[in-house]
């Protein structure tokens, strides 16, 4: 959480504001507004990317600017610029008092105030020299190149931004946040006999780079990468037609990120576009399935001290033992909605509007043990690693890519099969659910999440999980 003197050294001293004349022009601009803010944000990001054994690219970005929202109803008035100055402000009012015209003015309760900090604050991109940063990446290069002669081709990939926020609504309310943000990922490609197959793997969070610039982490993250491309060097044409499917611990919870997470967003169930409107309190799921959007998860890539509004994040049960009870909310749906808001008022950057959406999604773990539930299917597919997926919003229908995937025959997981996806619509997917592992895991940090043009970072997680009778499309 930022405090003033924070708050003054980001957005005040730099630009020769003055807050008390900021505070004010945000109550002129909002006078007769339901709710809104000035959301002012300075961002510092950097990349590198080291390919075929060279750093192919090196950037570094400073950007700044703020939006100013008003909010009347179901309508919303803004304005963004990317210059921080009072004229600039009062500019902007003028576009969004454009939706107030006949508002009494009744300003909805600013978000309770909060003092927790899940993330570090200090600025991660400045602990450690460009040189070391490159150095490291190198060393990432030769080592899963000198792995196996197989290796044909290595690409790394090293982010990191560091993001302060400050939030100031009507009557002198602010609320800020400083969030570090880094990532690592590795791609490694083999080669035999003609045939190339890759893999690849990725960790991150809201630390520095530190942990991730360790030698024993980034040797994981290679060796992970490349036993993923030595087993899909062996993978046969997967089958195709319905059968049990597997779903591995971690990761594959993106599969219901997509096909459930994404439905349970408050602004598609108040507009009634979401294949779960009008279901709260009815069974969507198999008995044992709850799932829950946890924005309080110290250091992960999803986790928010507080949302995109000021409005601390919390822990929000989505289903409950296979009920539907609870939806992600921001500030305006919930209002229109009659409930509180969930802390999941989220935007990409002060150029955008915030809107519902995810943090760390993921279900509990149930009590089978996850060998267990291999053994009990005689024919299916596991599936340990998802790619890019598709759903439909309304339908509830999915469409997911599977990068890692075995056969199941007899209770045992044989061959890596390649080209299955997995084929069904969210709600009937999970009603199929027969047997949930005791092994819940969180991924490892690499989530990004697209909704109506915007991108932010999420977490997903899940059990071992057995769904009987789901569509496998294939090869073979």
């Amino acid at each position: 959480m930022t405090d003033v003197a924070t708050a003054n050294e980001l957005f005040f001293l730099p630009t020769g504001m003055d807050r008390d004349v900021v505070e004010k022009q945000v109550s002129e601009a909002l006078a007769y507004a339901d709710d809104g803010e000035l959301f002012m944000e300075y961002r510092q990001s950097e990349g590198f990317s080291f390919d075929d054994g060279r750093l192919k690219s090196a950037s570094f970005d400073t950007t700044q600017g703020f939006g100013l929202r008003a909010v009347v109803g179901e309508a919303t008035g803004f304005a963004h610029a990317s210059e921080l100055s009072e004229q600039a402000i009062r500019n902007a009012s003028k576009t969004v008092q454009a939706v107030q015209t006949g508002k009494s003015g009744s300003m909805t309760l600013p978000p309770a105030g909060s003092n927790q900090s899940l993330y570090r604050d200090d600025n991660p991109l400045s602990e450690i020299p460009f040189d070391a940063k490159v150095r490291t990446l190198s060393e990432i290069d030769a080592y899963a190149r000198a792995k196996d002669s197989k290796v044909v081709q290595v690409s790394v990939s090293l982010a990191g931004s560091w993001q302060g926020i400050e939030i100031i609504r009507a009557g002198g309310e602010r609320a800020g946040d400083i969030r570090p943000l880094v990532r690592l990922n590795v791609s490694v490609v083999v080669e035999k006999d003609g045939r190339r197959e890759s893999g690849s793997h990725g960790t991150g969070g809201r630390t520095g780079y530190d942990f991730y610039l360790q030698e024993s982490t980034w040797q994981a993250a290679v060796d992970e990468a490349y036993r993923q491309a030595m087993v899909n060097l062996d993978s046969v044409a997967a089958p195709a037609g319905e059968m049990d499917v597997v779903l591995g611990p971690g990761w594959p919870g993106i599969i219901l990120h997509e096909a459930v997470g994404h439905g349970l967003e408050g602004d598609f169930n108040r507009k009634k576009t979401s294949a779960f409107s009008n279901l709260m309190g009815q069974r969507i799921a198999a008995p044992g399935v709850t799932v829950v959007d946890d924005g309080t998860i110290a250091d992960r890539r999803g986790s928010l001290s507080i949302d995109d509004e000021g409005t601390a994040s919390s822990s929000t049960t989505l289903i409950e033992d296979g009920i539907l009870v609870g939806y992600m909310q921001d500030r305006q749906n919930a209002r229109l909605m009659g409930v509180e808001p969930t802390g999941n008022g989220r935007r990409e950057s002060y150029a955008h509007l915030p809107m519902p959406r995810m943090t760390n999604t993921y279900m509990l773990g149930g009590d089978k043990d996850p060998s267990e539930i291999v053994k009990s299917v005689k024919k299916g597919i596991f599936t340990a690693n998802f790619g890019g997926g598709q759903v439909d919003i309304t339908s509830g229908k999915f469409v997911f890519s599977c990068t890692e995937a075995y056969l199941i025959e007899d209770g045992k997981i044989t061959a890596p099969v390649k080209g299955a996806t997995l084929i069904g619509t969210g709600s009937e997917a999970l009603k199929k659910v027969t047997a949930i592992g005791n092994d819940m895991a969180l991924d490892s940090g690499i989530g990004t999440c697209g909704k109506a043009g915007q991108s932010v970072p999420v977490g997903v997680g899940q059990p071992t999980m057995l769904i009987e009778g789901l569509t496998v499309g294939g090869t073979a």
